[in-house]
């Protein structure tokens, strides 16, 4: 069980959390693109595709949390899924202002993008990439106003739902959870012009989408004409869905 020992000052440094200037010098230097999402919409698939062109860079997150094992054997890396890290060295660099945004999650953890992973996008003169949740990512565009958001949704409620089912046995419960949160993250990429949204077909050719968009600014009439289509279709299939 994972515990916040320091709980009321995480609350305290995070209610009026301020970025560092040379944090946010930084953030303003480097390109930076978040993919957005409903859940089984392929989001770190395609980051793995867009890394192995090696110009982007993958953000990892920290956290407080421990590693989670499995038979006495860790199922999680440090610096693959997320740095992991004391509490106390968590909580001094957030009163430093070197996190991009964190959030204290189910009471027990404290996790966050340091600026860390930024500063090493631009030393490499890469693209700094991510998956986040909507609520993170306006977050992070207060800071950044030119940041690059992506939604990524699958091409269909039918292929969406056989994705979901790909990734194990999920509890009805967990399903119509899921479910739920889908229609508010997609009402929100439906209601703001800011968000980029791209049908994800195959991994591979929605990587090669994404990158051809990144290198111009700007998602493609076409393909932004088509992903507002088909995330108008989803909401609407999941409404009913979660109706019936």
């Amino acid at each position: 069980m994972n515990e916040l020992k320091q709980i009321d000052l995480f609350r305290k440094v995070l209610t009026n959390y301020q970025l560092s200037d040379s944090a946010k010098a930084t953030l303003s230097a480097t390109k930076i693109v978040l993919l957005v999402g409903p859940t089984s919409s392929g989001r770190n698939t395609i980051i793995g595709e867009l890394v192995k062109s090696g110009g982007y860079h993958y953000v990892v997150s920290d956290t407080t949390r421990e590693i989670r094992v499995k038979d006495g054997v860790p199922t999680e890396l440090n610096g693959r899924e997320y740095w992991f890290r004391r509490e106390d060295d968590v909580l001094a660099d957030l009163q430093k202002g070197e996190f991009i945004e964190a959030a204290i999650i189910h009471e027990q953890q404290v996790s966050g993008p340091s600026i860390r992973e930024i500063e090493a996008a631009h030393k490499a003169d890469q693209v700094a990439i991510t998956d986040i949740e909507t609520t993170g990512e306006a977050t992070i565009r207060a800071l950044k106003a030119d940041v690059i958001t992506i939604f990524i949704v699958p091409p269909s409620f039918d292929e969406w739902m056989a994705r979901m089912e790909n990734r194990g046995n999920l509890p009805d419960d967990e399903v119509r959870r899921r479910l739920q949160s889908a229609i508010s993250e997609l009402t929100i990429a439906l209601s703001h012009d800011d968000f980029w949204i791209v049908v994800n077909d195959t991994f591979v050719q929605t990587a090669e989408k994404i990158h051809s968009a990144v290198q111009q600014g700007a998602n493609t009439a076409e393909e932004q004409a088509h992903g507002l289509r088909v995330a108008e279709e989803l909401l609407a299939a999941t409404k009913a869905h979660l109706a019936n």
